[in-house]
């Protein structure tokens, strides 16, 4: 990930900022979640994202999810971080959200984006892959998306 975060900030669920390149240190696979605490399908879905983060992080895969937020508040990110997966997000504000916006097509939310190293995007339908084959094989779904990665 050190193209796409080296030298920018990331923010932790408690708040404090991070150089996106440590936290996203190691991280073979890693996920773009634009999402909102006001968006309703946002909050159907991230309990399901969160779920399947939480199996891979048990048992030790190299995945994270950073938040791309489009809430209208700095309240809002922070306390959506603080119920969501425990993931780093862009700050509040930060150029990067209309950026990745843009770059990812992102019309609606939530949307799930997996990414290499680099920013390209390596599948664009994740949150359809995540509820349909996330719930039943998280670890299955995951080496589909490393393979796309080592290509």
């Amino acid at each position: 990930m050190a193209e796409l975060f080296a030298g920018k900030p990331l923010v932790k669920v408690d708040g404090e900022k991070t150089d996106g390149d440590e936290a996203l240190k190691g991280k073979k696979v890693v996920a773009l979640y634009f999402s909102a605490m006001w968006c309703g399908s946002c909050r159907q879905f991230t309990p399901k994202l969160k779920r399947f983060y939480e199996s891979l992080k048990q048992e030790g895969k190299d995945f994270e999810v950073v938040l791309v937020s489009r809430d209208r508040e700095e309240a809002d990110l922070l306390e959506y971080l603080e119920h969501g997966g425990g993931w780093p997000a862009i700050p509040f504000g930060d150029e990067r959200i209309q950026e990745y916006l843009k770059k990812y097509e992102v019309p609606t939310i939530p949307a799930l984006k997996i990414i290499s190293s680099s920013g390209e995007l390596l599948v664009d339908g994740a949150r359809k892959e995540v509820e349909e084959k996330g719930k039943e094989d998280p670890t299955g779904l995951y080496e589909d998306w490393l393979a796309k990665v080592q290509q």
